[in-house]
């Protein structure tokens, strides 16, 4: 215990940027393998719950798992945050806000 506390005091303004480095890339390469799953998979009926309301299929909870386990929390959130975000906006895009009006014009007109 005293040998790391040496180390520790010595070497405490040292960042080791390799490691950082090396631990966002293995986190953006989990990342990006669960959501191409998500894309792939997106047929199949989601039963497994993830950060923010963020639902998916089993078949990608081992790619969901190695995500988690790579990423900081925050950032899984984030990253979650983010693609939910972006699927929101393209579902909004390609549908071009017809069925919105729709719903609105239904619920203004008197029965």
């Amino acid at each position: 215990m005293a040998a790391l506390e040496a180390y520790a005091s010595r070497n405490a303004d040292e960042v080791h940027t390799d490691v950082l480095l090396k631990a966002r890339q293995a986190c953006y390469k989990s990342r990006d393998a669960f959501y191409d799953c998500l894309e792939k998979e997106s047929n199949k009926k989601p039963t497994e719950i993830a950060s923010v309301g963020l639902l998916y299929p089993a078949e990608c909870k081992a790619l969901r798992a190695q995500f988690v386990n790579h990423c900081r929390a925050s950032w899984v959130k984030h990253f979650d945050r983010l693609y939910c975000k972006n699927k929101r906006v393209r579902r909004l895009l390609d549908d071009g806000g017809e069925t919105r009006r729709a719903e609105l014009k239904r619920s203004v007109l008197p029965n």
